[in-house]
């Protein structure tokens, strides 16, 4: 099958890669069988303090019409997460993946839950909401995949496909992923990562602008399907270090990059029950901070290390799936915040905060 990403420039920026490298575990990545220009990751969720509170219900409400209304424009994929956030409020977030970045906006002016968030008057709600859309160029996004089996963020869009890929295995190699790097350094234009003087926040919608090149993770772990032995192993040894990890990047933000992290649970999308499948969605100043946390810090080798050493024990009999999204996003990225706690996604960080009439 044919693929339409093997975008190819000149190599201007040399690669990562060490000469004669070969990677110690096999990795996939994702192609396009399909034209596509943009891609879309369209995050859209409450902020409440519980999952009884005013706002759940109807939230719920206006996702299940959306997905009975078979729109045209509908996500090709799309799932329900829930998080607790740095406030210790809890998020529930519809998440949905386009390639064609009219049907997105199509969906965003025609589905009851696009409309109903639209439609939120942020002086009169009891909740908090937000929405926060990656849309990238094809040559600005990279993916890597353990398991070529699963189809995991954009791996569920339809006219994609996994294949195999030896740009892996050494620090850099995320950035080689990415076409965009043979002729751009992916720089940022302000070294200014410290959060801006509070801003008040409740009562009013809010539009946080972003700086160029900002990178943006989705990072993910699925052990749905692991026997008694791999679960013991991924509950007692590699959750504990994938939580240390997350934990380094929230507690020192201002030297690490980190501008807004969030841990997420995946959700049944008809029971609400969690499932066995976690991912972390982060911010990042740039590209560079990211890739300084994964190659200098004890935390993120002893993730990079069990990965690899699992792998190698299990080999194709691997039960845990781990896989990444890394995108880099233009200024033009859109966040915005209604009624949220002042803490909540790029608020703190943002370059500008506009107030939305």
């Amino acid at each position: 099958m044919s693929s339409w990403n093997n975008i190819s420039y000149p190599r201007r920026v040399p690669a990562r890669r060490p000469e004669g490298h070969e990677p110690r575990a096999p990795r996939w990545s994702l192609v396009y069988t399909e034209p596509v220009t943009l891609l879309t990751s369209d995050y859209l969720g409450i902020q409440v303090e519980s999952w009884d509170s005013v706002g759940v219900k109807a939230f719920l409400e206006r996702m299940k019409l959306t997905r009975s209304t078979h729109l045209a424009c509908a996500p090709e994929s799309w799932e329900l997460l829930t998080c607790v956030d740095d406030a210790g409020l809890v998020n529930i977030i519809h998440l949905a993946y386009w390639r064609n970045p009219t049907h997105h906006e199509q969906w965003l002016l025609s589905s009851a839950l696009g409309r109903w968030y639209d439609g939120l008057d942020a002086t009169t709600v009891a909740f908090g909401a937000w929405h926060e859309v990656i849309q990238v160029p094809v040559d600005h996004a990279e993916t890597i995949y353990s398991d070529p089996r699963g189809t995991f963020g954009l791996a569920a869009c339809a006219g994609t496909q996994v294949e195999p890929m030896t740009t892996n295995g050494y620090f850099g190699a995320a950035r080689d992923r990415l076409p965009v790097s043979a002729i751009d350094p992916l720089d940022v234009a302000q070294s200014q990562r410290s959060p801006s003087t509070y801003r008040e926040t409740r009562g009013r919608r809010l539009r946080a602008e972003s700086h160029h090149n900002m990178a943006v993770i989705r990072s993910g772990q699925y052990w749905a399907q692991a026997g008694e032995e791999q679960l013991t192993d991924y509950e007692e040894s590699l959750e504990p270090k994938l939580s240390a990890g997350m934990r380094y990047l929230l507690d020192h933000k201002e030297t690490t990059g980190t501008l807004s992290l969030r841990v997420l649970t995946s959700l049944d999308r008809d029971t609400l029950d969690p499932k066995r499948e976690t991912s972390t969605y982060a911010h990042f100043h740039s590209l560079t901070d990211l890739e300084t946390w994964a190659e200098n810090h004890a935390t993120h080798h002893a993730i990079y290390e069990h990965a690899i050493a699992k792998n190698q024990e299990y080999g194709p009999d691997r039960e845990v799936t781990t896989w990444h999204e890394v995108f880099i996003q233009p200024s033009t990225a859109r966040s915005e915040y209604v009624n949220c706690d002042p803490t909540t996604g790029l608020l703190p960080y943002a370059r500008n905060v506009l107030a939305v009439e």
